[in-house]
């Protein structure tokens, strides 16, 4: 009998200390709490479809969705550090898809979603001004593809220099 405590009370400890690991693994990956229901990193559990907007035409595979009961929260996570304290706005507005694809599918509007870089997760409130901005940039895209031409963006001088088109490019 005294051994069949002893195996529970270790059985116990061990689960205990696992609930705990498991919690800190999480914080330190940068996932709100709540039940992981999507995944597109790695092959847990691998998401079968991507999300879909017939209205807005738009699709999108975030890498974590999670369930927190009222809402759906993307996560998406980033190789790159975060380098200047503020997220890319490309990775702002990909975020911002994929909230507006959680709200056209489950009809209600995430408050935030989470931006995981290298060395700090960022939670994004999801506002009327961001899902704007992506509206507005989604209509802006939408309007090149249906362009003849398009000029491209030499914003970035890296970018240029190491452009593989840069010796017939002609808008440089």
């Amino acid at each position: 009998m005294t051994l069949l405590f002893l195996a529970a009370v270790v059985l116990l400890g061990l689960g205990a200390w696992l609930y705990v690991r498991s919690g800190q693994q999480r914080r330190a990956a940068g996932l709100p709490a709540g039940e992981i229901i999507y995944v597109d990193a790695g092959d847990w559990r691998r998401a079968d479809r991507p999300l879909f907007s017939d209205r807005y035409q738009l699709t999108g595979k975030p890498d974590y969705l999670i369930d927190q009961g009222r809402e759906i929260i993307p996560v998406e996570v980033k190789s790159a550090r975060l380098g200047q304290n503020q997220p890319y706005d490309s990775h702002k507005l990909q975020l911002a898809a994929y909230c507006l694809l959680i709200e056209e599918s489950e009809g209600v509007r995430p408050a935030y979603g989470v931006i995981k870089y290298a060395d700090a997760a960022i939670r994004l409130p999801y506002t009327a001004a961001l899902r704007a901005e992506l509206l507005h940039t989604l209509d802006l895209m939408r309007r090149d593809l249906a362009a003849r031409h398009v000029s491209r963006s030499h914003d970035d001088p890296a970018r240029c220099r190491h452009c593989g088109y840069a010796h017939a490019c002609g808008e440089q």
